[in-house]
């Protein structure tokens, strides 16, 4: 079976309806109740206990109440946490010692759409394989080649064992006072302030900057600006009124240009931008140049590197980062892996080499000493800290990074084949690729969320990049249209 309903980052779509409705988030519920039954309890626990977080979107009610009846109804106890970023679900569900972290939240997308994101009890995402099996449970599908959350390793994840035949997740129905219970978290926000506050060292002040934050209109509204304001910056909040609808409108990590011109009306240091869930972090320093992913992790990563803080000599990130990150944190003598896209399987490349720096060109960057998953705040804390130890402004920061010329096109497609199903893409591919030798990439992909195709392109001489990039897209585009 593939997935129909987990892509690369949880389960997403339009709130409402298809994979994000009511009926389909009361049976994820029910089936991730089921699996943590099969897994065994902690000694002395009765139930299996989830923490659930959310964004700020209207939808997040319907979501939220649905996987609370599907969980109760399987004799789970949940801990609603209300609006918080995604890290901080994270981090509540690995310190309260829970079976499991649901996050509803669709990041960046509008309002309009909505989705969950699936923590184990160590904080982590759940691999591929533990949300396929959570797929074949709620569609009922026959599992002669599943396995169960039988018992668990260190990390928190299954050791497993197999069962044969199909699972009826109706025979699992808790009655009387076995029935799961649902009850708030009072002081999730401000548990959350504080593992941030770890990313920034205790001797470092933010006193004397000015900081514009952009929080998207969606989880951090309230933490972010409270954090920065705690630590001693002057601190300008944007996108701090969320109303259900305006999350992520015109704002937030990937719409800018309001962040921009307020940087510079200002007169500010730097501005931050957050999206939705506050798990991405984009810089504007005081010039109103924007710093993306790749040049924080140049930063961090140098910096780290000369700290000895940097573990394992590595910084991870995908296959759509740079050239010239790597260029640049080679002075530095700082190796870079590559992954395929997705923060989750940074954090996999991560964990297998014990590295503590890792992260994504849109603005996911984990700093695993302080966080399980992407954390924007964590970030911008991280860099602010840079500025302060090294009494540097951002914009020499940023300058430590040269971008390749890199032209990235994406377009609607009404499928996903393929690309060996697609001989005459697959011929001007391997054509561009021998035009650019070791000087460029090309890569092709398909996204893990939505019905789009993406074609990424870098190189030195940026009009052949545009070119090469519209002629990949354009062969592409048709080639599938004409199946």
């Amino acid at each position: 079976m593939t997935r129909q309903l987990f892509g690369t980052d949880g389960m997403r779509g339009r709130a409402n309806e298809g994979a994000m409705s009511a009926e389909v988030a009361l049976q994820l519920g029910r089936a991730v109740g089921y699996l943590l039954y099969q897994r065994g309890l902690p000694r002395g626990r009765a139930r299996p206990q989830v923490v659930i977080g959310k964004d700020t979107r209207v939808s997040g009610y319907l979501i939220e109440n649905a996987l609370v009846a599907g969980l109760c109804s399987a004799g789970v106890d949940v801990f609603l946490a209300g609006p918080l970023p995604t890290p901080g679900v994270a981090m509540l569900t690995q310190s309260r010692r829970a079976d499991a972290g649901l996050m509803i939240s669709a990041s960046h997308n509008p309002f309009e759409d909505n989705g969950v994101k699936i923590f184990a009890r160590d904080g982590y995402k759940l691999p591929d394989e533990e949300e396929l099996m959570i797929e074949r449970l709620m569609v009922g599908e026959s599992c002669d080649q599943m396995t169960l959350h039988s018992s668990t390793d260190h990390t928190g994840h299954i050791l497993p064992h197999h069962w044969h035949g199909s699972v009826d997740l109706n025979r699992h129905r808790p009655i009387g006072h076995e029935i799961g219970r649902a009850a708030r978290i009072s002081d999730a926000i401000g548990r959350y302030n504080v593992m941030a506050k770890q990313a920034l060292p205790k001797s470092i002040s933010l006193s004397g900057l000015k900081v514009v934050i952009d929080c998207a209109n969606g989880a951090a509204y309230r933490v972010a600006p409270q954090v920065l304001e705690e630590l001693g910056a002057e601190v300008i909040p944007m996108a701090v009124d969320p109303n259900g609808i305006n999350i992520n409108h015109l704002c937030g990590a990937t719409h800018t240009d309001a962040l921009v011109e307020r940087v510079g009306a200002e007169g500010a240091d730097l501005g931050i931008a957050l999206d939705g869930d506050a798990d991405r972090c984009i810089l504007v320093d005081e010039h109103q140049n924007i710093l993306d992913g790749d040049q924080i992790l140049a930063v961090l990563g140098r910096s780290m590197s000369t700290a000895g803080t940097l573990k394992g000599g590595s910084v991870v990130t995908t296959v759509m980062s740079n050239l010239g990150l790597e260029v640049s944190l080679k002075r530095s003598k700082v190796n870079v892996e590559r992954v395929q896209v997705g923060d989750r399987y940074v954090v996999a490349k991560m964990r297998a080499l014990n590295a503590n720096l890792g992260g994504e060109q849109s603005g996911h960057t984990i700093l695993r000493d302080i966080a399980t998953t992407g954390d924007g705040l964590v970030t911008a804390l991280s860099m602010l800290g840079v500025i302060v130890t090294e009494n540097r402004s951002l914009s020499e920061l940023g300058a430590e990074m040269s971008h390749f010329p890199q032209a990235l096109k994406s377009f609607e497609v009404s499928g996903k084949p393929p690309l060996s199903s697609l001989p005459k893409t697959r011929a001007c591919i391997e054509n561009a690729e021998a035009f650019l030798a070791d000087r460029g990439r090309v890569l092709v992909r398909y996204s893990g969320t939505q019905k789009m195709a993406r074609v990424m392109v870098e190189g030195e001489d940026l009009s052949k990049v545009n070119e090469l990039v519209e002629q990949i897209s354009g062969l592409m585009a048709k080639e599938i249209q004409d199946r």
